[in-house]
C-alpha cells in the first residue's frame, strides 16, 4: 500500500472523509481472510485419518453399536493450537511487510481458549457417559446442536465471528455464519451423515469433508477479492 499526502482544501468535512477513506484502506490490507481459512480447512481435511483410525467400534448382536472417537482428542487439541499459531504468525509478517500493525493476536488467543473447551467438554463426555449410559438414548435438539458447537469445526466457527469483529469484515461474517449452520444445523456429525450401507467412520469423515471443503471454498473467495482489489 502506498501513501500520499491529502489535500483537504480547507474542507474539514473533506479532510474528515480522507482519513476515513484511507484507515478503510488499512483495514482491507490487513485483511488475510483467505490465509485463516486456508489453514483451518487443510487442518480439518488431515483430521479426518485420525478421526477414522482412532475411532473403536463394537457392535452387538442386535445390531447396535457403540463407539468412541479417541482419535479426535489425539489430534485436535494439538492441531488447532498450531493452526493459530500459524495463523498468527502469517498475520504479522504479513503486516510487517506492508509495513502495517494487526490485530490478530485476540483471535488467536480465542482460538487457543475455545480449542481448550472443546479439549474440555469431549473429556468430560468420554468419562460421564460411559458410567451414565442412560444418557446414551437420542439427545434432544438442543443437545445436538451443542453437541456440534462444542466440536472442533463448531468451535472453528465461533472463533472466525471474533476474526470477523476485529477485521470489521462483512464478507467473513456472512460467510461465518452459513458455516455454522451448515455445521450446526445441515451435517448430523455426532451421529454419522451418509448412506446407511456405509461403516460408521466413513459416515462421520463424510461431513468432516464437507466442512474442511466449505473452508478451502471460502479461502478461494477471499483470495480471488483480494486479488482483485490490489490489481
Amino acid at each position: 500500500m502506498t501513501t500520499e499526502p491529502l489535500s483537504a482544501g480547507g474542507d474539514p468535512r473533506r479532510l474528515l472523509s480522507d482519513v476515513r477513506s484511507l484507515a478503510y484502506q488499512v483495514r482491507l490490507d490487513q485483511r488475510m481472510t483467505w490465509v485463516a481459512l486456508v489453514v483451518l480447512g487443510a487442518v480439518t481435511l488431515v483430521g479426518i485419518p485420525f478421526d477414522w483410525l482412532g475411532m473403536t467400534v463394537r457392535c452387538q448382536s442386535d445390531g447396535s453399536c457403540e463407539f468412541a472417537r479417541r482419535g479426535v482428542l489425539y489430534y485436535w487439541p494439538l492441531a488447532l493450537l498450531l493452526a493459530y499459531a500459524v495463523i498468527a504468525v502469517c498475520y504479522v509478517r504479513t503486516a510487517r511487510t506492508r509495513g502495517l500493525g494487526t490485530r490478530v493476536v485476540p483471535y488467536a488467543i480465542v482460538g487457543a481458549v475455545t480449542t481448550v473447551v472443546f479439549t474440555a467438554a469431549w473429556v468430560a463426555a468420554s468419562l460421564y457417559f460411559p458410567s451414565n449410559p442412560e444418557w446414551m438414548q437420542p439427545l434432544p435438539y438442543w443437545g445436538l446442536v451443542l453437541d456440534r458447537l462444542v466440536a472442533p469445526w463448531g468451535m472453528i466457527g465461533i472463533a472466525l465471528l471474533v476474526l470477523a469483529r476485529l477485521e470489521r469484515n462483512l464478507g467473513l461474517l456472512l460467510f461465518t455464519l452459513a458455516y455454522l449452520v451448515l455445521v450446526l444445523l445441515v451435517l448430523p456429525m455426532n451421529t454419522g451423515w451418509g448412506p446407511a450401507g456405509w461403516g460408521l467412520q466413513a459416515r462421520f469423515a463424510l461431513p468432516q469433508v464437507v466442512s474442511g471443503g466449505a473452508l478451502l471454498l471460502g479461502a478461494i473467495g477471499f483470495f480471488a477479492a483480494a486479488r482483485r482489489r490490489h490489481r
